[in-house]
């Protein structure tokens, strides 16, 4: 019953912001069709309008798109020259896994750095070590995304010739030259996150290790390895979880910021671009796309915490 309700608020919650689009695209001034075609008659321009949809109340567009998308038809991305159209979806098929490819490898890499350094500082709690490295992460925290991609593209890359500092090369192409062009985007996105991720999770490594269970655990002869792994991460990951799931909408910010610096072209440059020349079936569905990801991921992660703590599948039953 839990997981209807969750997908009947993720189906609430995807229909306000695609609805929200489409009224903040109707209210920018001027004319999409006079602004993708600035020299065209007026027998092409309302022959844009009518493709775009603009010739329409906003609810007819809105339902209208809403039956394509629910299809698969994303709409079409006009082309500088009048009567050239392609695809949005043929587009997402050269942006998207980029995008993709980006955020997985932070998220991957980030979680990976920042359970064990979050658990080991959480257990030195208070020592020198502690100390130091919890000061530098708070000072790291506050580095924005492009201000790491433009240091470690001019050091990494101009400086050290260590790397190309753009291009994009596929992981179909050649392995590793892919990860040399991917190395410095997802660096540059997961330094923040690595501070944030080990703060939180530090924080309630030490809550738990103030807990009864891992007490009993403890005097039964446990190694520390083993209780902190065992006994302590789990319960210790819920606010990491939830805090991941936040963050991939912000990784999609970064990336529009990141995939320029770095030439990636991905969609969040896609994106950009769109909204720039009034593309408004390519925004309409981008943005409903990032929704759907980004909602998504979070009631994944509501729902995973029943499995990684079980006092959380008691008060649920208790609810019920």
């Amino acid at each position: 019953m839990n997981v209807v309700r969750k997908i009947g608020q993720l189906m609430l919650v995807l229909f306000f912001i695609t609805f929200g689009v489409t009224l903040l695209m109707r209210l920018l001034p001027g004319d999409a069709a006079g602004t993708l075609f600035p020299y065209g008659t007026p027998e092409e321009l309302d022959e844009v309008r009518a493709l775009l949809g603009t010739d329409k109340n906003v609810f007819a567009y809105y339902f209208d798109w809403l039956g394509n998308f629910l299809q698969g038809d994303l709409g079409y991305y006009f082309a500088a020259t009048f009567g050239d159209t392609v695809k949005v979806t043929s587009m997402l098929a050269q942006t998207a896994p980029r995008t993709l490819l980006i955020m997985l490898y932070t998220m991957t890499f980030s979680i990976v750095v920042s359970i064990p350094l979050g658990v080991f500082l959480g257990y030195k709690s208070g020592s020198r070590t502690d100390k130091i490295i919890s000061n530098s992460l708070f000072t790291i925290a506050s580095v924005p995304s492009f201000a790491s991609g433009l240091f470690l593209s001019y050091f990494i890359a101009m400086t050290l010739n260590l790397v190309n500092p753009t291009g994009y090369v596929p992981l179909t192409e050649n392995v590793g030259e892919h990860f040399k062009s991917i190395v410095l985007p997802v660096v540059s996105l997961s330094i923040s996150l690595i501070a944030t991720f080990t703060r939180l999770l530090r924080s309630d490594v030490i809550s738990t290790l103030r807990e009864d269970f891992v007490t009993m655990a403890s005097s039964k002869g446990l190694s520390n390895r083993w209780i902190l792994f065992r006994h302590v991460l789990r319960p210790s990951s819920l606010t990491l979880l939830t805090i991941a799931a936040i963050n991939i909408g912000s990784l999609i910010g970064g990336a529009v910021i990141i995939e320029t610096i770095f030439g990636l072209n991905g969609v969040g440059m896609f994106l950009v671009a769109s909204i720039a020349q009034r593309q408004y079936l390519a925004v309409q569905s981008l943005v409903a796309l990032t929704a759907i990801v980004f909602v998504t991921a979070n009631v994944l992660v509501d729902l995973l915490y029943s499995v990684l703590d079980p006092r959380v599948r008691v008060q649920h039953g208790t609810q019920k």
